[in-house]
């Protein structure tokens, strides 16, 4: 049986990223991005949507993207839909559905930083990042296996 996982949304942040650490000490950053979707109703009415979601971003990009966004950022994001369950302390079953980021893009001011800051001891990121229009935090192979 064949299968497919690929998400692609832009966005705008809702929240400023929340960066934490497991206890492996792996860097692991939730972006709170809202996604509006415009579209005419049977009137011809101009409506709009707004789906919230939650973007989950690993290792040395997790560390990027909470250094240059904020809340409002615009970013575009790729990735799959992942979804996880667990019990909470009251032993409640609980679930989630989220994008898990392969991919993160800064549009508008957080490109310009990025790009206008460089690479510095502190915020390198390998491979460093291009000054060009589009500043791409890829993830390596290696990265993404030690974050599974």
């Amino acid at each position: 049986m064949a299968s497919f996982n690929k998400v692609m949304l832009m966005g705008n942040l809702t929240k400023d990223p929340e960066l934490r650490y497991t206890p492996q000490g792996t860097a692991v950053v939730n972006l709170r991005l809202a996604v509006n979707r415009r579209y005419k109703d049977r009137n011809q009415e101009i409506k709009e949507e707004v789906c919230f979601l939650t973007a989950v971003v690993w290792n040395k990009q997790a560390e990027t993207c909470n250094q240059y966004l904020h809340k409002g950022s615009p970013v575009f994001i790729e990735g799959r839909l992942q979804s996880r369950s667990w019990e909470d302390n009251s032993g409640q079953k609980r679930s989630v559905l989220e994008v898990r980021a392969e991919r993160v893009q800064f549009l508008g001011q957080a490109q310009s930083r990025v790009a206008a800051s460089g690479p510095s001891e502190e915020t390198a990121v390998e491979p460093p990042l291009e000054t060009t229009e589009t500043a791409w935090l890829d993830q390596t192979e290696e990265d993404k296996s030690d974050a599974s």
